[in-house]
């Protein structure tokens, strides 16, 4: 259901009035500005009225042509303040579309990152780039209009009461009516607008439909019936906009009872008044005022407040709520309560599918990574190894279960709790421009240079580092090769606090010796868990999990032997006598509390459902 348009309002006037008030100084300058800016309209009428009565039609038109000189200088002044008006409302607009932009990308990713696989159905990039760009323009707009409709008007009936103080009866009122009645018909275009745009946004979701289920229109023979979902919508945004088209007579209205209803009147009472003494020079400036500096702006004011004012309310509110309820959606439960106790990640009864008709590539399954585990996954390409990763890191998450780490689900976790814990390294290495160690340091800010220095002497990057220049060489990207880019991304990780590290095919362009001295230098700093490419690095580790289709398969590499059929394929001419020198067994290396629990997993092959 729809928000009321009192609500809407109260949502995007909350926002503007936030704004406003984190954007003081801004604020201020804008309004003082305003006062130049305003020069011309408040001296028009009172210049044409000198020049009129002490020049032309007291026979010296040399006093009238100086008077109008001194309405050219008012322009430049005004003109000069106008420039400064505008570079002050970029002081307040830009921040708040900075504002927005943040909010808009963080929901989105949240919602991406909760709901990994699944189509984005909620538009946040449509919204980034088109309601954002809109609400920004909208506001500059907004600002600019109405502080010039506030000052110029307020401008024009001071030099009217200069003039003529008793024609304010005929110019106020009249005046005052109109902006009554245009408040009230805002209420009723703030409902309108906010149709149009839900219309709008039906539209292009059923078209999108329609046009993506195109084959299957064709095959179904349901023509007719795709082309009435779609007409509807199409019906329903044409009744929104003639609705809102109506509107523009109303703002006419408001424009001819507030600018030429006055205007009419002073005309009218001409005769009256300057047979009471008004000069005709000062009847000229008073009907100036109100043709030149009353009428275009009520009418600028109105035709901007009516159509884009009205666009800011709406799209403003809807960016509002949306943003509302992913940060609701994305809410942490309270992450100073909840502290992980230790590292140990846990899958318990997970399923996982990429969309809600997709066969399910993890199906009630369970598994421990412990605190100094060392396990690594293997498979067929495309079985879910990756997908694995990504859910023990919490970067996708289940359909069904939970994914524990330290025994509280990851995502009440804050994301600098889980960074603390694990850190993720893919296959995509992702090195930036910069010093080699500003790389280094990204996950682990307060490195001092011994620790940079030992790990790249653990990982044995070097001949890498003497390349670059030392710490502090340049790190060029494009000039990097494939495996330098893997092995800096793999020293940054060793550097980070986190001590259970997931290498997803991390290390497939770095040599098989690179490879097995990483897995080693990793493995001896915490919980390793492989994402593996090749055999070997099963066979270096404690634990190995064949993921196989409808059925996964634990324990370690002897054990798997022995069990699957499929690791004895996968392996090939691999046996124990070809192992590498002081591959560790099962348990060699490992904490005393936790080998007990390797011992039983590693021991004998545990069978899990995957699909």
């Amino acid at each position: 259901m729809s928000p009321d348009s009192g609500s809407t309002a109260r949502v995007a006037g909350r926002e503007t009035a936030a704004v406003l008030r984190r954007h003081r100084r801004a604020v201020g300058s804008l309004l003082a500005w305003s006062v130049p800016e305003a020069a011309p309209a408040m001296l028009t009428g009172f210049v044409v009225a000198r020049a009129v009565d002490d020049g032309f039609l007291a026979d010296r038109p040399w006093t009238g042509t100086a008077w109008l000189a001194l309405l050219v200088a008012a322009a430049v002044l005004g003109a000069w303040g106008a420039r400064n008006t505008h570079r002050a409302v970029a002081g307040v607009v830009e921040p708040f579309r900075d504002d927005l932009t943040r909010r808009v990308v963080t929901a989105g990713v949240t919602t991406a990152a909760r709901h990994a696989g699944t189509p984005a159905t909620d538009g946040a990039v449509a919204r980034l780039t088109n309601q954002v760009e809109g609400v920004r323009d909208s506001f500059a707009g907004l600002i600019l209009v109405s502080r010039g409709f506030v000052v110029t008007v307020l401008a024009a009936l001071l030099g009217t009461a200069s003039l003529a103080p008793s024609l304010l009866l005929l110019v106020a009122p009249p005046l005052l009516g109109s902006i009554v009645m245009f408040s009230v018909a805002l209420r009723l275009g703030v409902r309108r607008q906010r149709d149009f745009l839900y219309a709008g946004e039906q539209l292009a979701d059923r078209t999108a439909a329609v046009t993506a289920a195109a084959r299957d229109v064709a095959a179904c023979r349901a023509t007719e019936r795709a082309a009435r979902y779609a007409d509807e919508a199409i019906t329903a945004q044409a009744r929104a906009e003639r609705a809102l088209a109506r509107l523009a007579a109303v703002r006419s209205l408001t424009v001819a009872v507030g600018g030429w209803l006055p205007l009419l009147a002073v005309l009218a009472g001409a005769n009256w008044v300057t047979g009471r003494g008004l000069s005709t020079g000062a009847l000229i400036g008073v009907l100036t005022y109100l043709a030149q500096v009353v009428v275009p702006t009520l009418d600028m004011f109105v035709q901007t407040v009516g159509s884009a004012g009205l666009r800011f309310v709406i799209t403003l509110d809807r960016l509002v709520r949306r943003i509302g309820q992913r940060a609701t959606v994305a809410a942490d439960p309270g992450p100073s309560a909840r502290r992980p106790a230790g590292s140990r990640l846990e899958l318990r009864g997970v399923t996982f599918r990429y969309g809600a008709a997709a066969r399910p590539v993890l199906h009630d399954f369970d598994l421990t990574v412990y605190g100094y585990d060392h396990l690594a996954v293997v498979g067929p390409s495309g079985v879910g190894k990756s997908t694995l990763a990504g859910l023990l890191c919490g970067t996708i998450s289940p359909d069904d279960g939970e994914v524990l780490l330290g025994g509280v689900p990851i995502e009440e976790l804050e994301p600098a709790a889980r960074a603390r814990h694990r850190v993720l390294i893919p296959q995509e290495a992702y090195v930036f421009p910069g010093s080699v160690a500003d790389n280094l340091r990204y996950l682990n800010p307060v490195a001092g240079e011994q620790d940079l220095l030992a790990a790249v002497d653990v990982l044995g990057a070097g001949a890498l580092l003497e390349r670059l220049g030392g710490l502090g060489g340049e790190v060029r990207p494009r000039e990097l090769s494939a495996g330098e880019r893997q092995l800096l991304t793999l020293v940054r990780a060793y550097v980070a606090p986190a001590p259970v590290a997931v290498l997803d095919e991390a290390t497939c362009h770095l040599d098989p010796a690179a490879e097995e001295r990483v897995e080693r230098a990793f493995a001896a700093r915490g919980a390793l868990v492989v994402i593996a490419h090749r055999i070997s690095s099963a066979m270096r580790s404690r634990r190995v999990l064949l993921l196989d289709g409808d059925r996964a398969m634990l324990g370690d590499h002897r054990s798997l032997q022995a069990a699957s059929a499929r690791y004895r394929e996968m392996t090939g001419y691999w046996t124990a006598a070809s192992e590498p020198a002081g591959a560790p067994g099962p348990v060699d290396g490992v904490d005393p509390a936790v080998r007990a629990d390797l011992r039983r997993d590693a021991g004998q092959p545990v069978a899990h459902r995957t699909g």
